[in-house]
């Protein structure tokens, strides 16, 4: 099994730039990922989300078809890089892992996340993620 490799925000943006079988894959919950932003370019396929609040089983599945279909002439789980993103970095270790037990060879999470840790007044994106970095980003 591979293993999983680590990536500060804008290496991940890099790495994107640059690495024509990459995606980024926004884990968060809907809530998260239409209301407080998302990176511009990600697809959003939720690790856990709501009204159950619970992993979805088929998450390697969804994640395998949703390359398959963007990267026509490569094999999803040998070919393609997936970068996991989530709000500070701790869920995509999960998801991560769920991957690559499914056979992805080519794993990568955002450390930081999205919006970082939270900082003394429980702010986030003020001490680090994507959008402290001032990397792409959009809100709906």
């Amino acid at each position: 099994m591979s293993d999983l490799i680590h990536l500060q925000p804008q290496a991940a943006y890099e790495f994107l730039q640059t690495t024509s079988t990459s995606l980024l894959i926004d884990i968060r919950s809907s809530m998260e990922y239409l209301f407080v932003g998302h990176a511009i370019g990600s697809v959003h396929i939720p690790w856990i989300d709501e009204p159950d609040w619970v992993v979805d089983p088929n998450f390697a599945q969804i994640v395998e078809k949703t390359l398959a279909s963007r990267f026509k002439e490569t094999s999803p789980k040998q070919d393609t890089h997936v970068i996991l993103i989530c709000r500070s970095g701790k869920r995509t270790l999960d998801a991560a892992d769920a991957l690559l037990k499914s056979g992805f060879e080519h794993v990568y999470h955002v450390e930081e996340g999205f919006e970082g840790e939270k900082d003394e007044q429980n702010h986030r994106s003020t001490v680090g993620g994507w959008r402290f970095h001032g990397l792409p980003w959009e809100q709906c």
